[in-house]
């Protein structure tokens, strides 16, 4: 609708109302979680989660109000429709920019539960947002180098005890728990880095997404897999505000999980460690097979 406008000036005004929508929100966010705090019991929780959720979710609903108002985005979506608000899913996703995160909200706002994120320790600190994300129970995960794991095993346990503690939360309302499998967002350096065999991915990590399926396994309702694809590539969140993402498709499917896998032994059970790597690769490959299809689609539509 303020498509008219110079790509600055459309910039200025969706960061505006993104910072007054959060400052709302959040207020309301932080008075009622102050009652979760001051009473942490399970029966006080199981009123106040839904509220905050309500809360988070009026906030994302209002983000998507100002993007459709300041952003000229096609949105080419396909699966949502088959989501059914109940129960709790495992959100899996590929990850390319933090657009994703306002992406995923976007489109699945009201179709499923309140998507909750394993996010990195640091985030707390990012202000106002960070907080609303620790009054919300958003798994906060420490990164530690392979060289500090080696140097202390014990640091593997911190991780899984965050997930254990964020889960036993999570069982009290519905939710939708939330992994970026690749663990950071994709670049060519870190693709060759890694001599990924991915020709648009990173190598998925499985480890938070097999803490949370021994944690709350037999809870899920399905795998909600989705991928996320910028035809003219990916966006900063700054190009993204500012209107320059002309288009944005997402494919989202429904997968069953293995029974098995919620009962596993990740850490300790070298055969089901393997079983569940080879599931998770061929998901990657089915993800990097439709990203490939997507991507000439696009080619296609481009040269016609």
């Amino acid at each position: 609708m303020l498509g008219f406008l110079p790509p600055v000036v459309v910039g200025v005004i969706a960061l505006c109302l993104l910072v007054l929508n959060t400052l709302f929100w959040c207020s309301l966010l932080f008075i009622v979680s102050l009652v979760k705090l001051a009473l942490p019991m399970r029966a006080v929780r199981a009123r106040i989660d839904p509220l905050l959720n309500a809360i988070a979710t009026q906030w994302i609903g209002f983000n998507s109000a100002w993007m459709l108002l300041t952003q000229r985005t096609q949105w080419d979506v396909q699966g949502a429709a088959d989501l059914q608000y109940a129960g709790w899913y495992l959100v899996n996703c590929n990850h390319q920019s933090w657009v994703d995160i306002f992406v995923l909200q976007h489109v699945l706002n009201r179709r499923i539960p309140m998507l909750k994120f394993f996010l990195k320790q640091q985030l707390i600190y990012v202000p106002v947002i960070g907080l609303a994300w620790w009054a919300l129970d958003f798994p906060f995960m420490r990164r530690h180098s392979k060289a500090a794991l080696r140097a202390n095993p014990a640091l593997r346990d911190q991780d899984r005890e965050t997930t254990r503690r964020a889960c036993e939360k999570f069982a009290l309302v519905p939710t939708c728990v939330m992994n970026f499998a690749e663990g950071t967002r994709f670049t060519t350096a870190k693709h060759q880095a890694q001599a990924s065999p991915y020709r648009h991915l990173l190598k998925p990590k499985a480890g938070a997404l097999a803490l949370a399926l021994n944690a709350m396994g037999e809870q899920f309702h399905s795998l909600i897999d989705v991928t996320i694809v910028y035809p003219q590539g990916a966006p900063t969140f700054w190009e993204f505000l500012c209107g320059r993402t002309e288009r944005v498709v997402v494919r989202i499917r429904q997968l069953p999980i293995p029974a098995e896998f919620a009962s596993g032994d990740y850490a300790g059970d070298s055969a089901f460690r393997s079983q569940f790597h080879q599931w998770l690769a061929r998901l990657w490959e089915e993800k990097d097979a439709q990203i490939d299809t997507i991507l000439a689609a696009g080619r296609g539509v481009a040269h016609a």
